[in-house]
């Protein structure tokens, strides 16, 4: 955070109360967030076929992510791919370079084929399991996400060599629902879609943050968060931007609480995209 010692010092923090990049050590579990979780974890343990978790930009789909992996156990072998798109070949390309094998440039689709058969026959006979991860996987093409159904028929008798996870935008959801992934639905055996925070959580939220930096908790007024919480409709990445720039504000004059006028001065200046801005621009 720029300015960060200023507002750690008005402040007292010790750490950055608002980061905009996902951290898995300072989760707030808020009831949809636990249940997103479990779902992951459900997933991975029962070896479904694929498990999605769908949700809006900055829901926090991607810091649940982070948290399941550092859970791994050892006998998972993970792939994570992110911004995947293209064609096929290109599809399998992305999911050999996650997996650390690395392939020839024109390389046929059989060949990059094969190379991820034996790399996963491969795992399993030494008791391993593979599990790719698909992060942004709204970008994915339908017809790749029914080459990655495909993939899951890779077995070994009544064993499946291959998990997907796909981790996405809420148009994730509306592309499997065509009629024409009907395939890729029913092979689904984990799914859950994560909604952003109502206002109480959101109130909850900032004050989790706030005392996990090594605040009170106290440190934004409670007029100031019901101003947040419109402005940014309960999303978390949008919460913390604006708690962000209200913090850096604040501090500028040694506010302590951040007030309602600062925030209402921070979303007057423009610098912030409020919540039906964020989707309108979303969408264009």
């Amino acid at each position: 955070m720029k300015n960060f010692g200023n507002v750690a010092s008005v402040f007292g923090f010790d750490d950055r109360p608002f980061k905009l990049l996902p951290d898995p050590n300072v989760i707030f579990w808020s009831p949809r967030h636990e249940h997103a979780f479990e779902t992951l974890r459900y997933g991975l343990t029962s070896c479904a076929p694929i498990t999605l978790l769908t949700g809006e930009i900055g829901a926090g789909k991607t810091t649940l992510l982070r948290k399941l992996m550092e859970e791994t156990a050892e006998d998972l072998i993970i792939g994570l791919v992110s911004n995947v798109m293209g064609t096929t070949d290109q599809l399998l390309h992305w999911i050999l370079n996650a997996l650390d094998v690395r392939i020839e440039s024109g390389a046929s689709y059989v060949t990059l084929f094969q190379t991820l058969q034996d790399l996963l026959i491969e795992h399993y006979a030494a008791g391993r399991r593979v599990v790719l991860i698909f992060d942004e996987a709204q970008n994915i093409r339908s017809s790749g996400l029914e080459e990655l159904r495909m993939l899951t028929n890779i077995n070994s008798g009544v064993d499946e060599l291959l998990q997907l996870i796909l981790i996405g935008q809420p148009e994730l959801r509306d592309t499997i629902n065509l009629p024409e992934l009907r395939q890729v639905k029913q092979r689904v055996a984990a799914n859950y879609h994560l909604t952003s925070m109502g206002p109480e959580e959101t109130t909850t939220y900032i004050r989790h943050l706030l005392r996990a930096a090594g605040g009170t908790g106290n440190e934004i007024a409670d007029d100031a968060i019901s101003d947040i919480f419109t402005a940014t409709q309960g999303t978390p990445r949008l919460i913390n931007q604006l708690c962000n720039f209200a913090m850096v504000r604040a501090a500028t004059t040694a506010e302590n609480p951040v007030s309602r006028k600062t925030v209402t001065d921070v979303l007057g200046d423009g610098m912030f995209l409020p919540y039906r801005l964020f989707q309108q621009e979303k969408t264009s």
